[in-house]
């Protein structure tokens, strides 16, 4: 190129890109010359990006279509006017005649239908779109095409795009994070189910008149296999296949990968995301130069953030936030959506109203007793409170108070536990689980009259017409509304349904993991009508709808912190409500706006007797104490100890009660050594690790070497102290059992997937066999040769039981009958005769508020014990002026 020529070329760049053909063929000749690979290279980018969308305005030499006149029909749709339109089609607001209801329709005119390019984005943009339910993603409800117009028919927002609202300036700090954080979550739940948006910018970015946020046109997102990631490693796509060096995006805003035509992942959503932020924070764009070419070329080599961090009303914090996304290399980004959308948060609590400035709400305690609250509810006439209780340690009772009394009756209802109330009467369940049976009482208090069996969950309408059922559907849980009429199921558990207050949809929390507080609250309206409000949720609990039946409120966290009240929309709109330093739990909802929570009390506590202690001890430190490792003296114990429930451990050795533990490092302890001068040590985060920590002086060592393990579950040693045998699994497979010589460092399978140990000392003392669970069907307990041969079957051991603790001699098994609740049954085996012999029953001399006895710990001779008890007690609490 001569000098002085750049000027020149980057002008015919940018008629190059608007297809003007004799400005492309000035620029080939110009740039390329007669290199013919790099003619045909650049060629494959200027047409790429003129048909990515790069530009909203009609690409020339396109014919405008003829808007479509009111009336027209569109299948079921009957067109009533013109929206809006860019460069993927004509949008307009419609009438859906069936369900009375306006949507949008974006129509892709018949005179580009032909373009296979467009007609491919347009129909990607619906299976993308199509395969989310969130409330930060545009909701896709119907595709169809009508005398040769494919259209895509979507829900009706009402507000403006991004790019409008920057139009007028820079936004408030806290709103840019508010804005931010809400797409990062859209974001999040996108890339969970395998997409990648990758044309990320303020243009599709919506923004509703209550400040609550949706993301636009997927019609460049990246669909993976089900089961594939979004994340680092890269994926195969299904549909939008993208060669090397073909650029797709929009400049300014697209990541240095896409601007180098190469594959984009997730973590290029999060550099356009960074972009927005910048420009919402700043009022001007990251990377805009005057040129299309010198913006590419910002992008790739260019640092904005000088600008932004000079801005004395930019929190530095939130700068570090903003450098982060915009990392030219993708490692050096946030990781995922959902750790942009956590450090976002933080910003976000000075957003200005998107309703009024909630007071502060007074609470007055309505319970004095010492045990645990399951349930409350408002009476009908809100003068009363109704709830269940298990007071000192007895079955859990129904009780009535009056809010202008000062005592509580029980209702003589053994057994049962409280799920509604109606004008005249309750409903509870009674029995345990799978077992129990929902029945209807008189207020007042009577006989129960059982109505409907097998029911985990219900609730009523508050006129005690419409009944909503949680019940169990083969390996999959159910809600019925009304019973027999399935409208929502999950794979995991469905807790605390709550039918809205005019009796037409049902308000829940969606738990995928059996045994696990993470959720998601959705609104089901009907079969196939169900939306996810809000997710992500590590800790979700209570759920009652407001009284103007516009918002579900809900307690939940996601630090791991207490519980806080949050509230949302139908829409999706979210808002915090009250932030309490105590974990509570929201009950009922009046209508006048009373609340009513628990204020609970959990605990993990350790009890047990050591060598020489003449009755049951205390063991515990912090308020959550896992009990992990006995030695066979009795004398010590090994402890993961955790504040508030955890999730963060650290190891501990502890001799005595009263003693102070001796702190060995972070993590999560599973078993001493032999010789006790090690131990072996779980870390699940960031990335998974075993660990050797030394008792004394010394550095810790990493084990499985050379392997990459999803996570590890548990880990033992050997009787020699030369091997251990662990339990984990690789991405995407089953658990496995694996064997590791220490002082080789070779690292051997013991078993094929799937074949399990318990977390209770499953190496014989001859270290020759190990006490597995095998998978079914029928699942049974095996001897596995540890050197290889024929497992074999254990006598008289059942898969329900728990084997907890070898004999000294290896002719036995301590075993501990199934059932969590005390007292907890412990067993004697005999290996040889599979005859069981009772051993002992545990139960701490306080039983308020346990509803668990966890990990159980014995020596090989059965003289000392030690075992998990896990405690909540609570409070119930009536809150006035919650808005």
């Amino acid at each position: 190129m001569s000098p002085g020529g750049w000027p020149r070329v980057s002008a015919l760049f940018e008629a190059a890109l608007q297809r003007d053909p004799s400005a492309r063929a000035a620029f080939l000749a110009e740039a390329c010359g007669s290199d013919d690979a790099l003619r045909r290279e650049v060629e494959s980018l200027l047409h790429a990006h003129a048909g990515a969308g790069g530009f909203l305005s009609r690409p020339g030499g396109e014919p405008a279509a003829t808007p479509l006149a009111a009336g027209t029909r569109l299948g079921p749709y009957e067109v009533v006017g013109p929206v809006g339109a860019g460069a993927m089609g004509e949008v307009y607001r419609a009438r859906d005649g069936r369900l009375d209801r306006e949507v949008a329709i974006k129509v892709l005119p018949a005179s580009l239908a032909g373009d296979a390019d467009r007609l491919r984005r347009f129909e990607q943009e619906a299976r993308a779109a199509g395969r989310l339910n969130h409330p930060h993603v545009l909701a896709v409800y119907d595709v169809g095409t009508q005398d040769g117009r494919p259209y895509i028919v979507s829900e009706l927002l009402d507000g403006t795009t991004l790019r409008a609202r920057l139009d007028d300036g820079p936004l408030s700090l806290a709103r840019a994070a508010d804005y931010a954080a809400q797409i990062a979550r859209g974001l999040a739940a996108a890339h969970a189910r395998g997409i990648v948006h990758r044309d990320l910018k303020p243009d599709n970015v919506f923004v509703s008149r209550d400040g609550h946020v949706k993301l636009l046109d997927f019609g460049l997102a990246r669909a993976t296999r089900p089961g594939e990631g979004v994340g680092p490693t890269g994926t195969q796509p299904l549909s939008v296949h993208t060669e090397p060096g073909v650029l797709l995006g929009t400049l300014g805003y697209m990541s240095p990968e896409q601007a180098r035509g190469e594959p984009a992942d997730a973590r290029s959503d999060l550099f356009g995301l960074g972009t927005i932020l910048f420009e919402m924070l700043a009022g001007r764009r990251a990377f805009r130069r005057d040129t299309a070419a010198d913006t590419l070329a910002a992008v790739l080599q260019d640092d904005p953030m000088p600008a932004l961090e000079a801005m004395p009303q930019v929190p530095a914090a939130l700068a570090r936030v903003v450098r982060r996304c915009l990392e030219k290399r993708p490692d050096e980004r946030f990781q995922s959506a959902s750790d942009l959308a956590f450090e976002l948060e933080g910003f976000t609590g000075s957003v200005p109203a998107r309703g009024p400035v909630a007071e502060v709400p007074s609470y007055r305690q309505l319970t004095f007793r010492r045990g645990t609250i399951d349930a409350a509810r408002f009476s009908p006439d809100a003068n009363s409170v109704y709830y269940t209780a298990a007071w000192d340690g007895r079955p859990p009772q129904v009780f009535a108070t009056r809010l202008d009394g000062f005592e509580s009756r029980g209702l003589d209802l053994p057994g049962a536990r409280l799920v509604a109330t109606a004008p005249g009467e309750m409903a509870v369940l009674r029995g345990v689980g799978e077992a129990s049976t929902l029945a209807r009482v008189p207020l007042e208090g009577g006989a129960p009259r059982d109505v409907l069996a097998g029911v985990l969950a219900a609730d009523w309408s508050p006129d005690g017409r419409r009944l909503a059922v949680v019940r169990p559907a083969g390996n999959r849980v159910r809600l019925e509304f009304p019973p027999g009429s399935p409208v929502y199921e999950t794979a995991g558990t469905l807790v605390t349904p709550r039918v809205s207050r005019d009796g037409r949809r049902v308000a829940l929390v969606d738990q995928p993991m059996l045994g696990n507080t993470l959720g998601a609250l959705v609104v089901v309206d009907g079969p196939g009508q169900a939306r996810t409000l809000s997710d992500s949720w590590t800790d979700i609990g209570g759920v009652a709808w407001s009284p103007d039946d516009r918002e579900v409120w809900f307690t939940a966290t996601r630090t791991g912190n207490a519980r806080s009240l949050h509230a949302v929309s139908l829409s999706g709109a979210y808002r915090l409500l009250a932030r309490t330093p105590a974990a509570i739990v929201l009950q009922d909802v009046s209508l006048s706006g009373q609340a009513l929570f628990t204020h609970v009390h959990p605990r993990c506590e350790a009890i047990g007797r050591l060598a020489g202690d003449a009755a049951e001890q205390d063991f515990s430190w912090y308020d959550w104490t896992h009990l992990t490792d006995l030695t066979a003296d009795g004398r010590t114990l090994f402890t993961a100890e955790g504040e508030g429930g955890g999730p963060r451990y650290t190891v501990y050795l502890r001799q005595a009660a009263g003693e102070t533990p001796v702190r060995l490092g972070e993590g999560h302890g599973t078993e001493l050594s032999p010789d006790g001068t090690a131990a072996l040590c779980l870390l699940r985060s960031p990335s998974p690790e075993l660990l050797v920590l030394p008792t004394g002086a010394g550095e810790s060592r990493r084990l499985a070497p050379g392997r990459t393990f999803a996570e590890f579950h548990w880990a033992w040693w050997f009787p020699d102290g030369r091997r251990v045998l662990f339990l984990a699994n690789e991405s995407g497979q089953p658990a496995q059992l694996f064997v590791q010589d220490l002082d080789r460092a070779t690292l051997r399978p013991l078993a094929p997937p799937g074949v399990i140990a318990y977390r209770h000392r499953p190496i014989a003392p001859d270290g020759l066999r190990v006490l597995a669970l095998a998978p079914g069907p029928p699942a049974r307990f095996v001897l596995w040769p540890v050197d290889g041969g024929t497992p074999e079957d254990v006598p008289g051991l059942a898969a329900a039981d728990q084997p907890l603790q070898w004999s000294a001699d290896g002719q036995a098994l301590f075993v501990r009958r199934p059932g969590p609740t005390p007292p907890v049954v412990v067993d004697r085996l005999d290996l040889r005769t599979g005859t069981r012999t009772p051993w002992r029953e545990l139960r701490p001399t306080d039983v308020a508020g346990v509803g668990h006895i966890g990990d159980v710990l014995l020596t090989p001779d059965g003289r000392s014990y030690a075992y998990n008890c896990q405690r909540a007690l609570s409070e119930l609490y009536l809150a006035e002026g919650v808005r």
